[in-house]
């Protein structure tokens, strides 16, 4: 009866006040923008719309670590990808301004991709060697006076809740810019909203900030030994049922 009356609240009354919610954040990021620039108005109005959407879906939030990083520091951090719904947690609870590193195709989400484009978040385009560099000066260029890099290093949603395989780019980005990297565990994004749902189910989120990994030198070294103790982190703060190594068809 509970899941019944939940979902005829998401379809009549959360489901359209977010979708205005939603196109009104995009256009209110667009412009001020366009007007005042991305340190603001790509961080705050996007912040405000995902805790919107998580309290309007009555889902509840815990959060752990976040004295470990320092607000006036720029970090790279590196969250495990369970589902849809890890993209409101982190942007709507890290604390952090900071700009997304996501997938080109991305930028097609109606209203969203633009805003996102707009807020000076960072399109990874693999198309040519010249586009791959471009995506890197400019997420680079992004991290000055404290603001951040937030990457998935499996590069997609997992299917089974399991973490998947780490790609090297966010560590080498690290590496390049000797920063300190920061694994961010996410758990119950799965339970909500798994890849192949349609529909949610309510379920907590919890996120938890480990202790950011300093460079150790610089080099093909610094990136092995930065990707695997960010894996274990992240690993460890995981339930039993969705720890170990699930191999992601589509990494």
């Amino acid at each position: 009866m509970i899941r019944f009356l939940y979902n005829l609240y998401l379809a009549f009354i959360a489901a359209p006040i977010l979708l205005v919610a939603t196109v009104l954040c995009a256009c209110i990021t667009i412009i001020g923008s366009a007007i005042g620039g991305t340190h603001f108005w790509g961080y705050w109005p996007g912040k405000i719309w995902c805790r919107v959407v998580l309290a309007m879906l009555l889902i509840p939030v815990h959060v752990e670590g976040r004295e470990k990083v320092h607000k006036r520091t720029s970090y790279v951090f590196v969250p495990n990808h369970q589902g849809a719904f890890d993209i409101f947690l982190v942007y709507g609870y890290l604390e952090r301004n900071f700009k997304w590193m996501m997938k080109k195709s991305l930028r097609k989400i109606p209203f969203v991709g633009k805003a996102c484009e707009s807020g000076g978040h960072v399109f990874v385009d693999k198309s040519s060697p010249t586009k791959i560099k471009q995506t890197i000066d400019k997420a680079k260029a992004s991290l000055v006076d404290g603001v951040s890099l937030v990457v998935f290093p499996e590069g997609a949603r997992s299917f089974t809740g399991h973490m998947g395989r780490f790609k090297r780019g966010a560590f080498q980005m690290a590496d390049d810019l000797q920063l300190s990297v920061v694994p961010i565990t996410i758990d119950g994004s799965f339970d909500i909203m798994p890849r192949t749902a349609k529909w949610i189910t309510w379920h907590p989120l919890r996120m938890t900030i480990h202790d950011p990994i300093p460079p150790q030198g610089q080099g093909i070294e610094n990136i092995h030994r930065t990707m695997e103790l960010a894996y274990e982190a992240v690993e460890s703060a995981l339930p039993e049922r969705h720890k170990g190594f699930v191999e992601n068809p589509d990494q």
